[in-house]
């Protein structure tokens, strides 16, 4: 295979941090285990011999699996503007790939918030497109995990959520965020807006975006804040647990919203019916369905706070933002009244950090 063969990729990100910290990252071990490594890894062995000549190795370790372990010499050390360092994973099935080229270049310069630094890093010598795709995953989510480091905002630096903050939805992702201490940045931007289009083609809300990667739909924000962040895990304990956690998801996605939030709730914040009053058809035909559903739900919590398990999951994220308003209409009080499970249970999330810290401004 001739150079011409190969494949690269190049990625560029801008730092609010000044390069000379940025380099150090690179090559100080401390630094580099705290944040090498694609979303979800930690670094379970680092060695580094920064010199030109000198060797690194870096163990990676996912939340499940196997550690893998990439390792390269350095060729060109000129701090704090370019590092240049060979590539090549271990093990007989990655490292069929032979060893490539990595070569970072760091261009400092004064922005609109202080000094900057623009990060460009070129990964050369990939023997076909699809290695090529692989570590450009790999490399951008690590540049987050950079970020996250250096940039004094940690990572409300690359991660944002997009949504009005009154979106029960929105707020879910919010209060995940929250309960596995992320911080983040809320853009409050209206569904089908341009900001909304251009990370969700329905424009719906929540939408979300980490670096250069973005997602829409809830649950699977929520997926990758939980497999993606350290913290307090959003699932449940075992294959059981976490089973019963997805047909609650399920049903408060596809049944509960639907009653209570659709056909309820928004009928007195949009009210469509004549003179500009709710319209009274619409609900009192929902009214029976969600008090079926809240029976349904008291029995699912008994004693516990919690819908499933022992600690807080995805279907309590889900829920909370749901009942929050559904207590603020005359009928869903009442209803709430003859569920003293559910009507525990809400009051005891009411009071979680995350849940306060997400409160929506009303009106």
């Amino acid at each position: 295979m001739t150079a011409r063969d190969t494949f690269d990729l190049t990625l560029t990100r801008t730092i609010r941090a000044p390069r000379a910290k940025v380099f150090d990252a690179f090559v100080n071990p401390d630094q580099l285990r705290r944040w090498f490594g694609p979303r979800g890894h930690t670094v379970a062995e680092t060695t580094v011999d920064a010199r030109v000549g000198g060797r690194y190795r870096i163990v990676m370790q996912p939340m499940a699996g196997k550690t893998f372990a990439v390792g390269g010499v350095y060729r060109e050390i000129a701090s704090p503007s370019r590092l240049v360092f060979t590539w090549k994973w271990e093990g007989e099935e990655m490292g069929a790939m032979g060893e490539t080229l990595v070569t970072v270049t760091l261009d400092e310069r004064r922005g609109e918030h202080g000094v900057e630094t623009e990060v460009r890093l070129q990964h050369s010598g990939f023997p076909a497109p699809e290695a090529r795709a692989a570590h450009n995953d790999g490399w951008g989510s690590s540049l987050n995990c950079l970020v996250d480091l250096v940039d004094p905002r940690g990572s409300a630096a690359t991660v944002t959520v997009f949504g009005d903050p009154r979106s029960s939805y929105v707020r879910t992702v919010r209060m995940a965020l929250a309960e596995k201490g992320v911080a983040y940045a809320h853009e409050v931007v209206a569904p089908h807006s341009v900001e909304v289009l251009a990370l969700n083609p329905f424009g719906r809300v929540p939408a979300f975006r980490d670096g250069e990667f973005t997602l829409y739909e809830t649950s699977a924000i929520l997926r990758y804040i939980e497999e993606s962040f350290p913290g307090p895990s959003l699932l449940a304990g075992n294959a059981r647990l976490r089973a019963t956690m997805e047909l609650w998801v399920s049903l408060i996605n596809c049944h509960a919203y639907d009653a209570m939030v659709r056909r309820y709730v928004l009928q007195y914040v949009f009210p469509k019916g004549a003179n500009g009053a709710p319209d009274r058809a619409v609900i009192d035909a929902a009214v029976p369905q969600i008090k079926s559903q809240l029976e349904v739900l008291d029995r699912a919590y008994g004693p516990r706070n919690v819908l499933v398990g022992d600690a807080v999951s995805m279907a309590d994220l889900l829920l909370a933002p749901i009942v929050f308003y559904l207590d603020m209409f005359p009928e869903g009080k009442a209803l709430l009244a003859g569920v003293p499970n559910v009507a525990r249970a809400h009051a005891w999330m009411a009071e979680r950090p995350s849940f306060k810290a997400t409160m929506p401004k009303l009106g």
